[in-house]
């Protein structure tokens, strides 16, 4: 047990995290969401003009700052990167196309489920199929090949960029947009999320916290050490949802969430698929980006221009379910994804 204990330390803490963000003025459900809140930051910067859901969102700062500062310390920070740079745009723009059918990262996804929304169950389902998909590539060589190492000052760009975000919501704020309703209007006073973000991001780098990568783990290998920190996520959400009375046991009438079960399964297979061609889950890409892997950082620029083209071209679903476009750009992600998947597992025979 000693050797799991990080990484459910790590799933508790931003299980709770999560509880108490939404209690400080999150939207429900929502105390993390990498897939929402880069959707959020897209806004602020004008990249989309869907008024809902505009915020420079702290958490996402922290996230990658706090892996980054720990990273310094730990001596493991390494640039690196080169390993099939724009496959892993692409990639990274399909997970956020099929986040934003379920309304969710896979984080969300676990934090939903522990504060009792049943529409996460078919998102957990989609999410373990689009992973068993990816693991039958895995097992057929596919790689997207090698990275390599970089200089330091390639793999700090990240991290200053995070930097200036930072500067302009605290200093500059009105070069950005802020939503005033919906919600991107919600969301917890600034230093907290910070904080919030900042140790969550430093004990995600520690102990290498990934959602895909558990379940991938756990059918590849029978590696149940990752899935352990996923699963500490919902128990620590269902005991504070509990606690502080967010919890909500249903179908009907969850927060940012619909009720299509169909597609919120068929996002989470995109989302599964893809990350597990990526080496990791949104979460994970953004720690991975804070050691220096600039692989990483072009996926997540990836996961913010999927979000940035969904909301500018009526992709993104709502509580009032998908949309018909949206679910056209789930099934060309899907032929995307699948092709890729051939390609690099016939290139590597």
């Amino acid at each position: 047990m000693k050797k799991h204990f990080m990484v459910v330390l790590t799933g508790a803490f931003i299980g709770l995290a999560a509880v108490a963000l939404v209690k400080f003025g999150n939207p429900g459900n929502m105390g993390f969401c990498i897939a929402c809140f880069l959707r959020d930051m897209a806004g602020s910067l004008k990249l989309h003009n869907a008024a809902v859901v505009q915020y420079m969102r702290p958490e996402v700062i922290g996230l990658l700052l706090g892996a980054f500062a720990i990273a310094l310390v730990k001596k493991e920070f390494k640039p690196r990167g080169g390993s099939a740079p724009f496959t892993r745009f692409v990639l990274g723009f399909f997970v956020m196309i099929g986040a934003l059918m379920f309304l969710g990262c896979p984080l969300r996804m676990f934090l939903r489920l522990g504060a009792g929304d049943l529409n996460a169950i078919f998102g957990l389902v989609g999410f373990v199929i689009g992973i068993g998909i990816g693991v039958v590539f895995l097992n057929k060589n596919f790689s997207l090949s090698r990275a390599y190492p970089q200089s330091k000052q390639e793999g700090v760009m990240a991290p200053i960029v995070m930097i200036a975000f930072l500067v302009l919501l605290i200093a500059f704020p009105a070069v950005l947009v802020f939503s005033e309703k919906g919600p991107g209007s919600m969301h917890a006073p600034l230093a907290i999320a910070l904080i919030i973000g900042l140790v969550s991001g430093a004990l995600a780098q520690r102990s290498r916290l990934c959602t895909a990568g558990g379940i991938r783990d756990a059918i590849m290998l029978k590696d149940f050490h990752l899935l352990m920190g996923s699963i500490s996520i919902v128990v620590a959400v269902l005991i504070g949802a509990v606690i502080t009375g967010q919890f909500k046991l249903g179908v009907a009438g969850q927060a940012v969430a619909h009720t299509d079960g169909l597609w919120n399964a068929l996002g989470m297979v995109l989302v599964g698929w893809a990350s597990v061609l990526l080496g990791g889950c949104p979460l994970r890409q953004l720690i991975l980006t804070g050691e220096g892997n600039t692989d990483s950082a072009i996926t997540v620029t990836g996961l913010i221009a999927g979000a940035a083209f969904a909301h500018n071209f009526g992709l993104a679903s709502s509580g009032k379910g998908p949309t018909s476009a949206g679910m056209i750009a789930v099934i060309i992600g899907l032929i995307v994804t699948a092709c890729i998947s051939v390609y690099y597992a016939v290139k590597n025979k």
